[in-house]
């Protein structure tokens, strides 16, 4: 019985040391997705226990030759992590293109955007006719699909096409839904927005 009860603790002190090398959440941010008054708008609050503790925003150690204010997008994961510096990140969760939509690749923050106006591109309203009505631009608000704000991914050819943006529709978060577009809840792009530099780089992996 003893030999049992050492290699259960044995066990139970192999599966500690294992979590111990993991990812793990110094500073968790649950409190931080009420309701908020931005710009004139009310975003209402995001039912945050429903969303799975790994998606909430919060900072991780996270190891990386990247320089502060580097962007990095892990599409696998549905991770977005915002290099802070000292072998640290903000981590916030996403939504991210569904099959056929995936890219990968490099950019850079061209231009931000608070309460961006969207345009659904001619392609998209091709697949979709009901979006002509927005051809000319969908009026910003609760229900528009940029949300909050959107910061636009450029490379050498210029506009991607891709947003990192806010999203009303807070359980799409760690799915795969979009267009390819990055979606973050409406309250971690307001937070990250403020830590983001136009110019800043993105990586998506």
């Amino acid at each position: 019985m003893r030999m049992k009860s050492l290699a259960i603790v044995a066990a139970l002190a192999l599966s500690t040391a294992v979590a111990g090398c993991s990812t793990i959440g110094s500073q968790i941010f649950t409190n931080n997705y009420g309701a908020v008054t931005d710009a004139g708008y009310h975003l209402p609050r995001i039912t945050i226990e429903k969303v799975p503790f790994k998606y909430r925003r919060q900072i991780v150690d996270y190891d990386t030759r990247e320089k502060p204010g580097t962007i990095i997008v892990d599409t696998q994961n549905k991770f977005l992590y915002f290099v802070m510096g000292d072998g640290e990140a903000m981590r916030y969760g996403i939504g991210v293109g569904r099959e056929g939509f995936e890219w990968h690749g490099t950019a850079h923050i061209a231009l931000k955007r608070e309460w961006p106006t969207w345009t659904p591109p001619s392609q998209m309203i091709r697949r979709q006719p009901e979006l002509a009505k927005f051809a000319g631009g969908m009026e910003p608000g609760l229900k528009n699909p940029l949300g909050a704000r959107a910061m636009y991914l450029f490379n050498k050819g210029g506009d991607m096409g891709y947003r990192l943006h806010g999203s009303p529709e807070w359980n799409s978060i760690g799915k795969a839904m979009s267009s390819g577009c990055i979606r973050l809840m409406n309250q971690d792009i307001i937070d990250l927005y403020d830590r983001t530099s136009v110019g800043a780089k993105v990586i998506v992996i």
